[in-house]
């Protein structure tokens, strides 16, 4: 198995996060009983003060480089990974794509319809590298912005919606598809440390959704259980 992680400011981390990529990182260890890599071009961690993804400190010293691959940028969704995916998925000989994108999309770039067929032109990338390529998505979880822009939260559900219709139309048993379920009990205050991102337990929750439906639908692994830390 090659796992690749896709993903916006989320995924990728900043300077001195653990990230759920870690997480996950650690379930696997855990719970696969045969030989994985992680893959991607990057491995950074981003830099708030430099403002680029420039940053190697992770929380985590047993972290390794190999394990810290990814294909994540901060500011970065759906329109931005759909063009990278097909080559980055060739380049690492990825077969399953973790995936977590769409927030920075409907908040800056693109509504819920457009996002959509981003969605759609990702998934169509990914198959010309890999036929036989599988992936698990997760729908947006709405930030606190949500909370105060009625708009804005209208095109997440219905972005979610359309992520839905996607996962539905386009998979395949060739190149199967999931939706996770969003984070059970994921909460703002708790699980995220400015009202986006995700703290500790926000990263336990995120690798939760991703682990689970990998087990459901594919008997990989086991079911999530966080560890220490």
């Amino acid at each position: 198995m090659r796992v690749m992680f896709v993903g916006d400011s989320m995924t990728i981390g900043s300077a001195g996060d653990f990230t759920w990529r870690y997480r996950m990182w650690q379930h696997l260890n855990r719970t696969f009983g045969g030989p994985y890599r992680i893959v991607g071009p990057r491995t950074e961690l981003y830099d708030v003060s430099a403002g680029a993804a420039v940053s190697h400190a992770y929380r985590a010293p047993d972290f390794p480089e190999r394990a810290r691959r990814h294909l994540a940028g901060w500011g970065e969704g759906w329109c931005h990974m759909a063009p990278l995916i097909g080559g980055a998925v060739r380049a690492g000989k990825a077969d399953t794509l973790l995936v977590s994108l769409g927030l920075i999309d409907l908040g800056f770039y693109t509504d819920a319809a457009q996002t959509a067929e981003n969605v759609r032109a990702f998934v169509a990338g990914a198959r010309a590298a890999n036929a036989r390529i599988r992936a698990v998505l997760l729908p947006v979880i709405p930030n606190t912005r949500a909370l105060s822009d009625a708009p804005f939260a209208a095109e997440c559900e219905r972005f979610n919606e359309l992520l839905a219709k996607a996962v539905a139309d386009l998979s395949t048993p060739a190149s199967p598809l999931l939706l996770a379920s969003p984070p059970a009990g994921y909460d703002l205050d708790r699980d995220t440390y400015d009202g986006t991102h995700p703290a500790p337990s926000g990263e336990h929750l995120l690798a939760a959704a991703f682990a689970d439906a990998m087990y459901q639908a594919w008997d990989v692994g086991a079911p999530y259980e966080p560890s220490a830390g």
